[in-house]
């Protein structure tokens, strides 16, 4: 038992050193994350009134993902730990300006919208850092179990995240609320210079950044399995994570007549379910044929916020959440897993920053929310967004049936294709 359970199980990745700091450096910073969103997302909507600033503030976070692929570049070249850190040092400095300006009385909408363009620069592509780090310093048999626990981290932080963020500030105020987010971010930076190092890849001194860029997007269009799994991560960002995300300060107070503590226990239904699913994920490891679980719980998941998109009960509101959420991690981890597989180790940072440009699915999915909710109100646009989400997943399914479906793909055995 005791051999076994060192060899692997679901602790098995704290063996290594790099992850011993890893896991609580990313904790915070997704704790720090949710409380940041949460917090800003409610200050615009009140300052304002008006769902467009919302919907603008939730996208512009994301308008910088076009340098994902340049980050994935710096990342293989100059190795993940380096990247990681700079990003994570870059998350301190603004959040202290917001924390000066609340402090000032010299905070105000055009301001907070101005540092969500700058921090989505590089925020976008934390997450897909973290795993080329996992990837890069851990060895392949626990791979899929460091995964899942990473995705649990980022889970359970978006749950005390949550009820933090919304209490902290209901309690402290803007500006002591932004006194303890800078303190996280600070943190998770002095606990990222732990892990790694990370080596660069083979042929990076022999080649130029502009040549690796294009050699990911190549290896990425000629890997049917990576194609499917974009197409899949860009869609579920276009149509999902709106009506879980960036849109429920506006379900909260004009669907459920909730204030923003009530917003946190809303938001924590569904990353709560998430979390369950990525517990699911991480102990049955290898169990996991990766290409069917992404699409069958990418389905299932739509088909739950259709039901969502219709309902005004808050109970069953928050009981749908928690369900969404636990087939997102059905659906999500199987997908990191397999690109991380298939974009073996020199092309690791590029395919994960490549993967980050799905991320533009968001801003896209959030600006034409605004409009569409002032004219079709909530429930019908929320319906129109699960419905498509559910037609382009069973297409996706279809256009790449024969990567995703077979039981001796390499998208469903772990092997490389």
């Amino acid at each position: 038992m005791k051999p076994a359970r060192r060899r692997g199980g679901v602790l098995g990745p704290f063996r290594v050193r790099s992850f011993r700091f890893q896991w609580p450096a990313d904790l915070v910073t997704s704790w720090a994350f949710e409380m940041e969103t949460l917090i800003l997302g409610w200050y615009v909507l009140v300052e304002t009134g008006s769902v467009l600033w919302l919907t603008a503030f939730g996208a512009l976070q994301f308008l910088g993902t076009v340098f994902a692929p340049m980050i994935g570049v710096a990342a293989d070249r100059s190795g993940h730990r380096s990247v990681l850190c700079a990003m994570r040092a870059s998350y301190a400095a603004l959040a202290a300006i917001i924390a000066t300006m609340a402090m000032t009385g010299t905070l105000g909408p055009a301001q907070v919208l101005v540092i969500a363009v700058i921090a989505g620069l590089v925020r976008p592509s934390d997450i897909g850092m973290r795993n080329a780090l996992i990837a890069a310093t851990m060895p392949a048999p626990l791979l899929m179990a460091a995964v899942g626990i990473g995705r649990t981290t980022a889970d359970s932080a978006r749950v005390v995240g949550a009820l933090t963020g919304a209490g902290l500030a209901a309690w402290l105020g803007l500006a002591q609320s932004y006194l303890a987010i800078t303190a996280l971010y600070a943190a998770s930076f002095l606990l990222s210079l732990g892990t790694g190092p990370t080596p660069r890849h083979p042929g990076a001194a022999l080649s130029t950044p502009l040549r690796d860029l294009r050699d990911g997007f190549v290896h990425v269009a000629q890997t049917p399995a990576l194609l499917a799994a974009v197409s899949l991560a860009f869609l579920v960002n276009l149509s999902a994570f709106p009506l879980s995300g960036g849109l429920l300060p506006y379900v909260a107070r004009d669907v459920y007549g909730i204030d923003r503590t009530g917003l946190g226990f809303l938001s924590a239904s569904f990353a709560a379910g998430a979390l369950l699913g990525s517990l699911l994920v991480g102990i049955v490891g290898t169990r996991v044929q990766a290409g069917r679980a992404m699409i069958l719980g990418a389905l299932v998941w739509y088909a739950l916020l259709l039901v969502f998109a219709r309902t005004e009960s808050l109970a069953l509101g928050m009981t749908l959440l928690a369900l969404a959420g636990f087939m997102q991690s059905l659906s999500l981890s199987p997908l990191v897993v397999l690109m991380l597989q298939a974009a073996g180790d020199a092309y690791r940072g590029r395919v994960m920053g490549a993967r980050m440009l799905a991320i533009y699915g968001l801003p896209i999915g959030l600006f034409a929310a605004g409009p569409l909710i002032e004219r079709l109100g909530f429930h019908d646009t929320a319906t129109l967004y699960a419905g498509f989400g559910l037609i382009a997943t069973a297409l996706i399914g279809l256009v790449w049936r024969r990567a995703l479906w077979p039981r001796e793909a390499p998208a469903n055995t772990g092997r490389r294709a």
